[in-house]
């Protein structure tokens, strides 16, 4: 065993009388466990596969930082803003000193001759997983905001959605699989979302942390090479579908508006010396809006006029021929006076301010949640309404106010 790091051991695959792969278990002083397997057929490709925890953990070990494990991440650690430095710190050039370290310490099949002759490994990546580890301190709260998360988010694997989640437009002609799935073992849930062949899983872990990661299995998903130096780019890529499911997801749980928003909203503003239209709660053409609104809060790039006419026009069941570009544009005018999107600079694209996520999500849970429901178990011809808690408690305040009437001698 060296000094600064060990290799562990080796097997071999075989089948039949052809070797088929190599591997070697190795041991790093700065990346803890790992291993390399090797091809044993031409072109003789090799493979690492490290894991960013581990680094991160052997890192504050060397600096004497107390920290305690949770799994594949860490709980708590005496100085989180070192902890935040290692992880950013583990970039291209460290994984690719990493690998020629060991390349050059390992058996490989390029002999010295082959690698004097300009025979060498080239760096690319085959997967990469980005993952964020938020940790409780009421371990409850957290498993009932998950168990929450899933009744809100079951819709995100729609095409639509997973193409906004990933910034990347969706036709039939486009491969792979785009859905959501549930997956429950034991009692314990998970939520996958997939696109291509890169996939979100969303689970609570160790019952203490909510755990969110994105495995990327193709870097040309999103127009990338596979090369090593396109890492930050796809860290980029993967840490901010990450950011933004957990961002619809927290406003979600918490849209509630002020009373002086609310009012705003509903009524007619004046900006810069142009007038625009209230925006009423429950009339069909706004709540159709905002609702399609809701469809846009994960894209970051914005979005067209034609593209949330669309939703639009599909929402209110009318051809979309009948829902005019003049009158998207007349709704898009009034939703940026009132604050809610914004035109992003030079382009012909909006954006949804964080006032608009909020007003968008909460009209529509309302609407769609409250209101509808509510008045479709009040209704007479509604077959659940004599055994409806809302339906029984509006009849004894009906009976009650009448039998107050007839006390005041009141009553017709």
């Amino acid at each position: 065993m060296m000094s600064c790091s060990a290799a562990q051991g080796g097997s071999l695959h075989i089948i039949g009388d052809f070797t088929l792969h190599y591997y070697f278990y190795v041991v790093d002083a700065d990346f803890g466990p790992l291993f390399i397997k090797f091809s044993g057929y031409f072109p003789y490709t090799a493979r690492l596969c490290l894991n960013g925890q581990e680094y991160a953990k052997r890192q504050l070990r060397q600096a004497g930082i107390a920290f305690e494990a949770l799994d594949n991440g860490i709980a708590s650690c005496a100085d989180p803003q070192r902890l935040q430095q290692v992880n950013d710190g583990l970039d291209a050039a460290r994984i690719e000193a990493l690998t020629r370290k060991w390349l050059a310490r390992l058996p490989q099949p390029f002999t010295a001759a082959d690698r004097a002759a300009g025979f060498a490994y080239g760096i690319s990546i085959l997967q990469a997983e980005f993952a964020r580890t938020q940790v409780f301190d009421r371990p409850l709260s957290g498993r009932h905001l998950f168990e929450e998360i899933i009744r809100e988010n079951l819709d995100l694997g729609r095409p639509d959605q997973v193409s906004l989640i990933f910034d990347r437009h969706i036709t039939r002609r486009t491969p792979g699989r785009f859905r959501t799935r549930l997956i429950t073992r034991g009692v314990t849930p998970s939520l996958h979302i997939d696109y291509k062949s890169t996939r979100i899983k969303q689970y609570f872990k160790e019952e203490r942390a909510l755990r969110t990661e994105t495995t990327i299995n193709d870097t040309r998903d999103f127009g990338l090479g596979r090369r090593l130096c396109n890492l930050p780019a796809l860290r980029a890529i993967g840490c901010a579908a990450n950011r933004r499911v957990l961002e619809v997801e927290h406003i979600s749980q918490d849209c509630q508006l002020a009373e002086a928003v609310f009012e705003q909203v509903n009524s007619p503003c004046l900006i810069d010396g142009q007038r625009a239209a209230a925006l009423p709660f429950g009339n069909a053409r706004v709540m159709t809006l905002l609702q399609a609104l809701c469809l846009f809060v994960l894209l970051p790039e914005g979005f067209r006029n034609a593209a949330l006419r669309g939703h639009v026009a599909a929402l209110r069941g009318v051809p979309l021929e009948d829902y005019s570009p003049g009158r998207m544009t007349y709704d898009l005018r009034r939703l940026r006076l009132h604050g809610l999107i914004t035109r992003i600079p030079q382009t012909q694209r909006y954006e949804i301010t964080p006032l608009g996520k909020r007003v968008a999500l909460f009209f529509t849970k309302l609407n769609a949640r409250v209101l509808r429901p509510g008045l479709s178990q009040l209704f007479d011809g509604c077959p659940k309404a004599p055994d409806c808690p809302l339906a029984k408690a509006i009849q004894a305040l009906d009976n009650a106010f009448e039998g107050l009437l007839a006390e005041a001698k009141l009553a017709a």
